[in-house]
């Protein structure tokens, strides 16, 4: 595709965010940023979250993994459904009637300072490595379909994407976040959809035709009950449950923009329609994955495979198909859709993260409005650059498909937040606070090892279910450090 369509197409879609934010923007003040003055429309809400909880990893990943591991994603999917009931009945409720703004600052209430600040480090944490390799995705995207035409350094890209986000996120944060989201997941909706029905075109199929082509393809099988494989139905329905709850109930990232609805009740109804849209909308993705690859075989197009029979970079398949084998219309509405998916996972990322350093670790409450407003700035610079960085530390060393390496490395940071809400909400015993930092430390330490040992020696794999076992082992530390309230 020639660059200066890529260029054109991302500078009218930039232009349009910044508009938003021009709108979004004005009276904004530190509650605005950080609360949205809790005005949001929870259905608007609700079709904005979509487009950020799937992210450029889903956009291109999902589809691309489907040539190894065909439709077993799904199996994941279906068990976020219950994931996020108890989102909306248990934790919802409890995060209204507290009236938080960081949601971690409930440990402090539950447990203690240190306990508060160990969640939100927690946090801090895995949201930044998430982050940085959903934006590590799109970047890579840019740089294949404009910036290597120039010969321009990848930093410069990442440079350049982070300061795009910056530029629309920094005065109204949350509030724009919301509109900007709406905005963004319905160019990525349309997008995939528009992808199918060109590829459609492309095998000259019809609806139907191309229905009957997925369902009796080998890449549409859902379920697999073999139990040592790593995505078995009953460790990914499981998992699934439990990284919804732990993934977004316990990300401030996710929960900030619930927290925005005017009330419970409407926090409550974003929650289950867009729980069930997640479910519909990932089957899509799943389905384009299939089409993609039935597209590939009928064409001839080879890629390269391992000893195993595996495509060992199925994350590029869908960008190289886009931008170099489809029709130059079909380009844009990818380049449309990869540049949504980055902008709304991204944006909320850097907005979630910068909200819960300057609530759970400064000190405001003898600051003037003109003193907090430039605390806020410099810690969501400093996080902008620390984005920047572990995106290019990452490139150095990635060597794996990049929706598997975000989950690893959820099951090992989300899993002692689920052990420690989980203690605080299913007893009453208190903890040694001092004590809740080491059983934090050892908890994925502990998990890590145990997972060695399985699978050394008995060849079961835990796969996602990781992010249970580690917090299973925290909510066992938690009861040693504990006594009786």
């Amino acid at each position: 595709m020639d660059p200066k369509i890529v260029f054109g197409v991302i500078a009218a879609y930039f232009g349009i965010l910044l508009l938003i934010s021009h709108f979004t923007g004005r009276h904004a003040d530190n509650e605005t940023y950080f609360t949205g003055n809790r005005r949001s429309p929870w259905y608007v809400v609700a079709f904005g979250m979509i487009g950020a909880s799937l992210s450029g990893i889903t956009f291109i990943s999902v589809p691309g993994e489907v040539g190894n591991t065909y439709f077993y994603y799904f199996q994941l999917v279906l068990g976020y459904l219950v994931g996020y009931f108890i989102i909306a009945t248990v934790l919802l409720p409890l995060y209204y009637r507290l009236k938080l703004v960081s949601i971690y600052s409930w440990l402090g209430d539950r447990f203690g300072v240190v306990s508060h600040k160990t969640g939100a480090l927690i946090f801090l944490l895995s949201q930044s490595l998430g982050a940085s390799l959903r934006l590590f995705v799109v970047a890579g995207v840019l740089q294949l379909a404009f910036f290597d035409h120039y010969h321009i350094p990848f930093v410069v890209t990442v440079v350049i994407t982070i300061l795009m986000i910056w530029a629309y996120t920094n005065k109204a944060g949350i509030k724009t976040i919301v509109w900007t989201d709406t905005f963004q997941t319905l160019m990525m909706l349309t997008s995939v959809i528009v992808s199918i029905v060109l590829i459609t075109r492309a095998l000259d199929l019809s609806f139907g035709g191309m229905v009957k082509s997925i369902v009796h393809s080998d890449y549409s099988r859902i379920f697999n009950w073999d139990w040592n494989y790593g995505k078995n139905f009953y460790k990914q329905f499981i998992t699934g449950a439990v990284v919804a709850v732990a993934m977004n109930g316990l990300d401030q990232n996710e929960m900030q923009k619930s927290l925005t609805c005017r009330n419970l009740k409407e926090a409550q109804k974003n929650i289950f329609l867009y729980s069930i849209s997640l479910v519909i909308t990932n089957l899509i993705f799943l389905s384009l994955g299939a089409l993609l690859y039935i597209f590939i075989a009928r064409t001839g197009i080879v890629l390269p495979r391992d000893a195993a029979g595996h495509f060992p970079d199925t994350d590029k398949v869908f960008p190289d198909l886009a931008l170099h084998h489809f029709a130059t219309g079909a380009g844009i509405i990818f380049l449309l859709g990869i540049a949504s998916a980055a902008f709304s996972s991204a944006d909320s990322a850097l907005t979630a993260l910068t909200t819960s350093f300057y609530t759970d670790f400064l000190h405001t409450e003898n600051k003037t409005d003109r003193q907090k407003k430039r605390m806020r700035y410099i810690v969501n610079i400093a996080f902008s650059l620390l984005l920047i960085t572990i995106i290019l530390v990452f490139r150095a060393v990635n060597n794996d498909s990049v929706i598997n390496m975000v989950f690893a490395i959820a099951g090992y940071t989300y899993g002692p937040l689920l052990g420690l809400y989980t203690f605080g909400l299913a007893t009453r015993r208190k903890v040694r606070d001092r004590w809740v930092p080491l059983v934090v430390i050892l908890s994925p330490l502990l998990s890590w090892l145990v997972n060695f040992l399985v699978i050394r020696y008995t060849g079961f794999h835990f796969g996602y279910t990781i992010l249970l076992l580690n917090g299973i082992i925290t909510f066992a530390g938690l009861w040693i450090i504990g006594e009786k309230k």
